[in-house]
């Protein structure tokens, strides 16, 4: 099955060499071909270049992408969509004045997600899951990583990784899983945490490894939820089953997470919305990769994770959504593209980058997406009719996407 998409007014993100990620100035560079050809055989790309090069071979299926931008789709290294129900009474909370502390402290936030997951059939869960996921493939989204942690028993946790694997059965994106039971601390465990990670580590992790239920561990670094000594025992623990490690880190306050990661090889940090020095100064010259999450600092009115002071370090940075039920209940990864040129003062050449190439490298995919490069999945969205790939962040509140091509197949 051969598929061209022909007379593209520009294409982006054309790659002829694998990158694993881009740091600092190369961010910058978004190379594109105006005017170009898309070749795609069997769900990969097998060619592109400039019309007067266009291919005459036999195609079977002709797309015309006259004032049209062809792009790789969108990675989003950092999800939580597996969860059951919503917390919209949280919301209303947070305009009334009460704090993401506060709402927890009160049986909210996440323990109360968790509440409802334990409630919830597998069957239900995965239901409820399919359609966000559906939802993100829609809005460009064609690699996804997706987390466990609003279960916090052995049963609702193991319940959330199988109903992420059903959704790699039948999705044809890459999908990443990964463990977070160490989210919270349960309530049953609430003088116990020590007895609770326990419990991750003795009971979960052997189940997970068996069944083949995760590819990394992450934990919650943060003050009044894990350590930084919960943070090492939970990574060294999960690297023992083979998990990666990935953290949720500095997302209101720095207390060393960042320097356990990159300890730990960790593939990404997370959150970074509080950076110090010495923070950015230990991920430089490491295989570490920063990742922001711009649609929860401005759910929750909180501060923007630092991009220009990351990158002009010298530091690559990837963008991802946090779609999750209490601090990001959206996966739109153009409103990330766009957030992040507009708080975080990202050109969109860094952001459009940030949510491809890096992306890709911090959920351990850049084999297969994030390029228009040759051998990889034909995982690309078709515009509408825009003048520039600038118009994505430029438009924020417009959808810019005409069709999603998934292994060079039409979403619909």
């Amino acid at each position: 099955m051969t598929t061209l998409f022909k007379n593209i007014k520009e294409l982006v993100q054309v790659r002829k060499q694998h990158i694993n990620f881009l740091s600092a100035a190369a961010m910058k560079e978004l190379p594109t071909l105006k005017n170009a050809y898309l070749l795609v055989k069997d769900g990969i790309i097998a060619d592109f270049g400039l019309m007067k090069n266009c291919p005459t071979e036999k195609i079977d299926t002709f797309i015309d992408a006259s004032d049209r931008i062809v792009m790789p789709t969108w990675v989003d290294s950092h999800t939580h969509i597996v969860y059951a129900g919503n917390r919209e009474g949280e919301f209303v909370d947070r305009i009334n004045g009460l704090t993401y502390a506060e709402i927890a402290n009160k049986g909210g936030g996440i323990l109360n997600s968790a509440k409802k997951l334990q409630e919830t059939t597998e069957d239900d869960l995965y239901h409820q899951s399919k359609v966000r996921l559906e939802e993100v493939i829609a809005l460009g989204t064609g690699a996804v990583e997706i987390k466990s942690g609003y279960g916090l028993t052995v049963a609702a946790e193991l319940k959330m990784l199988r109903v992420i694997k059903r959704l790699k059965e039948n999705y044809n994106i890459p999908i990443k899983a990964t463990f977070l039971g160490a989210h919270a601390v349960p309530d049953t465990f609430k003088n116990n945490k020590k007895g609770y990670l326990d419990l991750l580590i003795n009971e979960i992790l052997p189940i997970i490894a068996k069944e083949n239920l995760a590819d990394y561990i992450d934990i919650f670094c943060e003050t009044g939820y894990f350590t930084v000594a919960d943070t090492e025992y939970i990574l060294k623990a999960g690297q023992q089953y083979g998990l990666t490690p990935k953290i949720h880190v500095n997302q209101f306050t720095t207390i060393g997470g960042v320097q356990a990661g990159v300890k730990y090889n960790a593939l990404s940090v997370d959150h970074l919305e509080i950076m110090t020095d010495d923070d950015i100064e230990v991920l430089k010259n490491t295989q570490t990769m920063p990742v922001a999450l711009p649609s929860c600092s401005y759910f929750l009115s909180i501060p923007y994770t630092p991009a220009r002071k990351i990158l002009d370090a010298g530091l690559p940075l990837a963008l991802a959504t946090d779609y999750n039920p209490g601090s990001t209940p959206s996966g739109n990864m153009n409103f990330v593209v766009a957030t992040a040129c507009i708080k975080m003062k990202m050109t969109p050449e860094e952001a459009i980058n940030a949510a491809t190439i890096n992306g890709a490298y911090a959920m351990g995919v850049s084999n297969e997406v994030g390029s228009i490069t040759v051998g990889k999945k034909a995982n690309v969205i078709l515009t509408k009719k825009i003048n520039s790939y600038a118009s994505i962040p430029y438009n924020f509140g417009s959808n810019p996407i005409d069709q999603v091509y998934i292994m060079g197949e039409k979403i619909n």
